[in-house]
């Protein structure tokens, strides 16, 4: 069937807006500093992290499906630039084709070659050649493109599981907000708080969740990058220092350092919000306080046992507290839940409901042991009570390779 050269054209139309979209995609994802990807690069998300899905839909364990999922990041990295280079295949195909004979199969064979390598000693004709040395441009152009964003990439991932690794001495593995005040308020065991240091935290964390939102949403595959650990997780750990900022200020106001706090929590919600705007989440702009949060009010008595248990310094009663406490996380949980569900997050404490529904694993601590001598002279006559969180929560690194093998029975009585 011979089509018209009006039905050409118009192909040749389609083509060249098919070469400029791709061309878009590629500046403003690996170029441009800002969210400028365009729907291709969402689609492309969107259908590999749907494919995985389906490979993972009946994986028992949580470990294993963790497993899987590490190779959805690179994944999409490797369809991305498939779906840029097809792109651009069928956009050139369709602009060659009014100007060859033999019909749209003599365009396609020609324009493929074209795009590999450079130049075509089997066309002529001036429009024939530019548009083949376009495409051998583009080609070229788009693969170096590509392996020059891998380090950038991966630099933004190393800056993120750093700053997570670091907290998982203080927040435990996986990180918990109340295990966060409670291990740096009782110092690892070593008999002198170091409550101190919360405001420095805060001010990193608030630097965290701004670095976050930008590289993660500029860069969208690093949204899907997990952690080397399968316990950790960067929605998990920036959720835990939010959480234990809402803590402080709701149990112990008059000594938490509200200005930290409050910028951290600021730009954790921030953070959250636009990561999920970016990954095509529904969360509002701002929360609506009426609302009220998914957290219950016996899972706040929880944390505010487990900061007893190391003495921390309350200044008012959970019933009190609760509706503050309530107040500062209507701000970030919805946002916060729906990435972790996004992302198929760690099941920790706190962080919300999944797709399946794996078991929620507290933050993992270490056997019972005997406390450090110093603490006797640091601390003397502080009561059994002290002592016994002090075995509770001792000096070894949270979820070391024996720990995460092997939770304890402490864990199971909280």
């Amino acid at each position: 069937m011979i089509v018209p050269l009006a039905g050409r054209v118009v192909a040749a139309v389609i083509g060249g807006l098919l070469v400029l979209t791709a061309a878009g995609s590629v500046v403003g994802t690996i170029i441009v500093p800002r969210p400028a990807g365009g729907w291709l690069t969402k689609l492309v998300d969107r259908l590999t992290n749907s494919a995985f899905r389906l490979m993972t839909a009946r994986i028992a364990s949580y470990k294993r499906m963790d497993r899987v999922l590490a190779r959805l990041a690179p994944a999409i990295l490797l369809a991305q630039l498939a779906a840029w280079l097809m792109t651009f295949f069928l956009g050139y195909a369709l602009l060659l084709w009014p100007f060859v004979r033999g019909g749209i199969t003599t365009a396609f064979t020609t324009a493929g070659p074209a795009l590999w390598e450079i130049g075509s000693s089997d066309v002529s004709g001036a429009a024939q050649r530019t548009i083949l040395d376009f495409a051998s441009l583009t080609g070229i152009i788009t693969v170096t493109l590509q392996i020059a964003y891998l380090p950038t990439l991966y630099s933004a991932f190393n800056r993120r599981e750093t700053e997570v690794a670091l907290l998982n001495a203080r927040a435990g593995v996986p990180s918990w907000g109340p295990e966060l005040l409670a291990r740096t308020h009782y110092a690892l065991g070593s008999g002198a708080s170091t409550i101190d240091t919360l405001p420095d935290l805060y001010a990193q964390w608030e630097r965290f969740a701004a670095d976050i939102a930008e590289s993660h949403t500029t860069y969208l595959p690093l949204v899907r990058f997990r952690s080397p650990r399968p316990l950790s997780s960067w929605v998990i750990a920036l959720l835990s220092v939010l959480d234990s900022a809402a803590l402080y200020l709701a149990l112990s106001p008059g000594r938490a350092p509200a200005v930290p706090a409050r910028l951290c929590l600021r730009s954790g919600f921030t953070c959250f919000t636009e990561v999920a705007r970016e990954i095509s989440l529904r969360v509002p702009e701002s929360a609506d306080p009426d609302t009220g949060i998914a957290l219950s009010y016996d899972d706040f008595l929880v944390a505010v046992e487990r900061l007893r248990e190391v003495d921390f310094p309350i200044e008012r009663d959970p019933a009190e507290a609760w509706p503050d406490f309530v107040g500062w996380r209507v701000n970030y949980e919805q946002a916060a839940y729906a990435v972790a569900a996004a992302v198929d997050a760690v099941p920790a404490m706190w962080s919300g409901p999944r797709r399946r529904a794996f078991p929620v694993i507290p933050p993992i601590r270490p056997a019972p042991g005997r406390p450090p001598k110093e603490l006797h002279k640091l601390a003397p006559g502080r009561g059994s009570r002290r002592r016994t969180a002090g075995r509770r929560t001792a000096a070894a690194t949270p979820g070391s390779d024996a720990s995460e093998h092997a939770a304890g029975a402490d864990n199971e009585k909280r």
